[in-house]
């Protein structure tokens, strides 16, 4: 059986590629920046003997085919990039470049694609149809990686007929996957606020706008922008995470910055709460007696699972891993770019499950402590070649 023959190679394969991820691991690259991981890759491709073109700038495009490549394309793609966190683990693979760290697991998602694509280039006789390999950069920076993929032509001779990406878990425990029909993940969206008055001394507020009032009296007020607007059967979340402005104790600043994000789970909401911030803030700001510059940074649209697709990968993952140790992912407001791909085809996101409490591996992803359970990496190796070939 086909299925056992990836088991098998994902196994005799895993202790390669753990080596593979703690390189990739040790050397991380922030988004749009990943030009040696990109010749990692191709190395590795090469090896391989699989051909590959560039895309994307740091991006690449391999094509494996099998028997009667026109029969049926499907898509696998794995995301590149790292993010600019000092990592904390003492570990042997600890990331060498200063205040670059793979915290979020984009290390692991290569790896399997390449380990994947191992087991697919070694198995050409046995599958039919043709599978793209997309390896992406930038997916953690606006305006995402996918865009400049799909600009660049990847879903495009041949069209796939769906698209699976994977991404790693720390809150599911080690060989688990975790499957959601339907939309999995939400838009985000970044806002920048700017703040102007002509400042002044702290004693004497009525000379000037109190750019450190109206900033504070802003976010509480934007806050009802979700709480009174929106349904709350639909979740949202609008977060200002950044506030700076002023530096000592008896000036009122000229300039006060704000930064946030808004999340959404639905796409017409959204954009009319784009609208409802807008109008708010700049309603708010100038009735206080000061001037703003608003931007909002239109980002990743909400990841959207095809019913079908994902349903036809939940029940291959049931038969591969067990029943057992397959459930339904939760909805979760963090934001993938992925969803770029499934504006355009039938997509699968799945979650891999990398925790293990009594290894001490349980913080989560964007942290300087994140970290996995290396054994993850033959199932998503082997889960990702059998969809490939299954689906």
């Amino acid at each position: 059986m086909l299925d056992q023959k990836i088991k098998s190679l994902a196994k005799q394969y895993a202790p390669e590629l753990i080596q593979v991820r703690r390189y990739l691991h040790t050397h991380p690259e922030l988004s749009y920046q990943e030009y040696e991981t990109a010749k990692y890759v191709q190395s590795k491709l090469t090896e391989l003997g699989i051909a590959f073109e560039e895309k994307a700038n740091t991006g690449m495009l391999a094509v494996l085919k099998g028997k009667n490549p026109d029969s049926r394309v499907i898509a696998l793609r794995a995301d590149m990039d790292a993010l600019p966190i000092q990592e904390e683990n003492e570990v042997p693979y600890k990331s060498v470049n200063a205040g670059v760290m793979h915290a979020c697991g984009h290390d692991v998602h290569t790896t399997i694609l390449l380990g994947a694509a191992r087991i697919l280039n070694e198995t050409k006789d046995d599958w039919e149809g043709t599978i793209k390999l997309l390896f992406q950069p930038g997916e953690e920076r606006n305006p995402g990686g996918a865009s400049y993929m799909i600009r660049d032509g990847v879903l495009d001779n041949p069209r796939p007929t769906g698209i699976v990406g994977l991404h790693v878990h720390p809150g599911l425990d080690i060989g688990k996957l975790s499957f959601r029909k339907g939309r999995v993940m939400a838009s985000a969206d970044e806002i920048y606020i700017t703040i102007r008055s002509k400042g002044g001394h702290a004693a004497a507020p009525q000379l000037t706008a109190d750019t450190i009032l109206i900033a504070s009296t802003l976010i509480v007020s934007l806050q009802q922008i979700i709480s009174r607007n929106n349904t709350p059967t639909s979740p949202s979340v609008l977060s200002i995470c950044s506030f700076q402005g002023g530096n000592t104790t008896n000036v009122i600043p000229s300039e006060v910055k704000l930064m946030g994000t808004f999340r959404a789970m639905d796409e017409a909401w959204r954009f009319k709460a784009h609208e409802l911030i807008r109008k708010q803030a700049v309603g708010l700001v100038e009735s206080m007696g000061a001037e703003i510059d608003l931007h909002i940074d239109i980002g990743y649209p909400t990841v959207d699972n095809d019913p079908v697709l994902t349903d036809a990968a939940w029940k291959l993952a049931d038969d591969y891993m067990g029943k057992e140790n397959v459930s339904e992912t939760e909805l979760r407001m963090g934001a993938e770019d992925f969803g770029y791909y499934t504006q355009i085809v039938p997509g699968c996101f799945f979650r891999l499950g990398v925790r293990n409490e009594a290894e001490g591996i349980i913080h989560q992803v964007h942290t300087p402590k994140f970290d996995i359970d290396e054994n993850a990496i033959e199932i998503g190796a082997g889960m990702m070649a059998w969809l490939g070939v299954s689906l």
